[in-house]
């Protein structure tokens, strides 16, 4: 099996060089690289340029659909490979990730970790990156992260679309799922994904999100959800209702055990009390985020209409 591995960057200077080792590094190295970079000015097209066996494509202005369709068309092969030039792959990686493949599926969906540092990166890995022994292949919605896929499905479903700015990977994912594609999980093929380091890059983060969930319609229900959960939140603290106080605080302590369990994993054991309180908060603060985010996306959307 001849795999293409792709992934398209801008501006990624502090992270280039430990993405291109780890590529070098594959128990399975991918038979070609090509990288897209949308404009740089930092200091990364040199080395890319200067970076031995990949294929560079410049395309200033390209967003992150418009790099991986591209690169994707350039790919030599059939079977492509899909990280970020931000992530770091561990060494068996690609190795694991076309396992499934090789067992007869179109598209491989691969696992990542959070590459934290310090107290609060742990607690917002907790809130919004499952650990790879939790999830199932019939649910799970790939990151372009961690993924790869033979090119006539991706074909088949339109390729990532340009239109859209965030979300992307999730809405090819919908596309395959609506088609029925054979997809397989590889939740062994690992890479590391940097956490945003503060409050505010992480609201920007998860706002922007949900901001193009809204533009591309998708997730309607799980967002409506939400929407219903906090305002009856709300009336119940306003109404001062204490069955329904009583009845929140039961299912929000629910909502927030898996992410205060992965958060009291990944700290050292005096730090485990603080993220007790800090999960939950940070949840909300995301939650929040996600809600104003969506309303924009709505606006926007309509707009557009």
């Amino acid at each position: 099996m001849k795999v293409s591995l792709i992934a398209t960057v801008k501006d990624a200077g502090d992270h280039i060089t430990e993405f291109l080792g780890a590529v070098r590094s594959q128990t399975r190295a991918p038979d070609e690289v090509v990288i897209v970079d949308g404009g740089s000015t930092d200091g990364t097209l040199a080395v890319l340029r200067a970076a031995e066996g990949v294929t560079l494509i410049e395309e200033p202005g390209a967003n992150i659909s418009r790099g991986r369709n591209l690169a994707v068309a350039a790919a030599a092969h059939d079977v492509i490979a899909v990280s970020d030039a931000d992530c770091v792959p561990e060494p068996t990686w690609l190795e694991r990730l076309l396992a499934p493949m090789e067992r007869g599926a179109a598209v491989s969906m691969g696992a990542y970790v959070a590459r934290t540092d310090g107290f609060f990166e742990v607690c917002a890995s907790a809130v919004a990156v499952p650990d790879p022994s939790e999830l199932r292949a019939e649910t799970f919605m790939p990151s372009s992260r961690s993924v790869a896929f033979r090119r006539d499905v991706f074909l088949e479903a339109g390729g990532y679309p340009e239109w859209l700015d965030r979300g992307e990977d999730m809405y090819l994912d919908l596309r395959w799922r609506e088609a029925g594609v054979r997809m397989g999980l590889a939740s062994d093929a690992v890479v590391e994904w940097r956490v945003r380091p503060t409050l505010v890059d992480h609201w920007r983060q998860y706002s922007d999100y949900a901001r193009y969930d809204a533009i591309a319609g998708m997730y309607p229900r799980r967002h409506a959800i939400r929407f219903g959960v906090y305002s009856a939140a709300a009336i119940a603290i306003l109404g001062r209702r204490r069955l329904l106080l009583a009845l929140g605080a039961a299912a929000g302590a629910l909502y927030a055990a898996k992410p205060i369990r992965r958060a009291l994993r990944r700290l050292p054991s005096g730090q485990r009390a603080a993220a007790a309180a800090a999960v939950p908060a940070l949840m909300a603060f995301t939650d929040v985020a996600k809600m104003t985010g969506y309303l924009q996306g709505l606006r926007e959307r309509r707009r557009t209409r």
